[in-house]
């Protein structure tokens, strides 16, 4: 079947033409199907029946086109379902959600042992993979470049309670075996992570050619983005990759699921309090606080998961929540003034 489709594309409508999206840089896109290869724009009618930017089309999407030829322009009419989207909040003051990557079957969360070992922004990029419908796994690389890999993957594996963690080095293809389970005929991986952890110096390797562009860190230590566009990639042995530009900010979106999944031993203890809607700061009878104070869950834990609760919240329902604090700050105003008048 992948020899014939590796893509994995549906069957094509009368008229139409099912396709993958393989690229997409400044509002165009790139297509693969039994034809061939197009650049393809998004039809008007479309752009309009779309309610958000998520229903618009991203890397890794199946699609219905309107096909010209091999080698000449499509017109995108209709995205298929997706069993999976990565969503993160888009750079800027807007609240609005971006599709990283869709119909991926594994996310590989990309983080360097030499510079960029980070375990909030790790528990942050698992929240919306979980949230995503793709199955997280922590990805360690640049291992040639540590003394104590396995000390740092015994944290990173605790912190990613329920994912797999692989130690990987692009060095050699010995260093990239760790991966090659998850990369079979018709499985789609996409990999993210920030600037200069060695995502496309990983898929060069996979691929077995210098395809992805590569760069080494600033004089700061911080990466520098070497990819600019999201493009989805055939393996030689069948598999696909989806590359990504690194990411200076991953916003929440709305993750609430895929943030309990992350912080499952807070969940677990939050079901042991007094009260159903306790917030976990300070009331009587509070497990969670409870196990903070003895010593049984760490603090910087709970401060995590406060805060990735507050961004989803926020995320979910950013209207709401503007409304919340502003009802909050005036019951305090109340409360002054009733304060000086006594």
């Amino acid at each position: 079947m992948y020899e014939s489709n590796p893509y994995g594309l549906p069957e094509s409508p009368p008229g139409l033409t099912a396709a993958r999206v393989t690229g997409q840089e400044k509002g165009l896109y790139r297509l693969v199907s039994a034809q061939g290869e197009a650049q393809a724009s998004f039809a008007g009618r479309a752009r309009f029946a779309a309610q958000t930017a998520a229903d618009w089309p991203a890397v890794g999407d199946y699609v219905l086109a309107l096909w010209n030829g091999p080698e000449s322009s499509a017109v995108i009419r209709q995205v298929l379902p997706r069993k999976s989207c990565f969503l993160r909040r888009a750079a800027g003051s807007a609240v609005q959600e971006q599709v990283v990557a869709a119909n991926v079957d594994t996310v590989f969360l990309c983080m360097a042992l030499d510079r960029d070992f980070n375990l909030r922004r790790l528990e942050r990029y698992l929240s919306i993979a979980w949230e995503s419908g793709a199955a997280p796994v922590v990805v360690l690389t640049k291992a040639d470049l540590c003394l104590r890999p396995q000390q740092l993957a015994a944290q990173a594996a605790e912190a990613a309670r329920g994912a797999a963690v692989l130690v990987t080095s692009a060095a050699d293809p010995a260093g990239r075996a760790p991966l090659a389970p998850y990369l079979a005929p018709g499985q789609t991986v996409a990999f993210l992570g920030s600037s200069g952890v060695g995502k496309s110096t990983l898929i060069n390797g996979l691929l077995g050619e210098a395809r992805q562009r590569t760069g080494g860190l600033r004089g700061d230590g911080r990466g520098r983005h070497t990819t600019t566009g999201r493009s989805l990639l055939l393996l030689p042995a069948g598999g696909m990759v989806i590359d990504t530009p690194g990411m200076r900010e991953l916003g929440m979106w709305s993750a609430g699921g895929g943030i309990d999944r992350t912080f499952s031993e807070v969940e677990q203890l939050a079901g042991q309090c007094r009260f159903r809607n306790c917030t976990h700061t300070g009331e009587p009878g509070c497990a969670v606080c409870r196990a903070v104070e003895e010593g049984a869950l760490d603090p910087a834990r709970l401060q995590a998961w406060r805060k990735l609760t507050a961004e989803s919240r926020y995320a979910g329902d950013a209207e709401a929540c503007r409304a919340e604090k502003r009802e909050k700050f005036k019951a305090i105003a109340r409360a002054n003034k009733h304060n000086r008048k006594r």
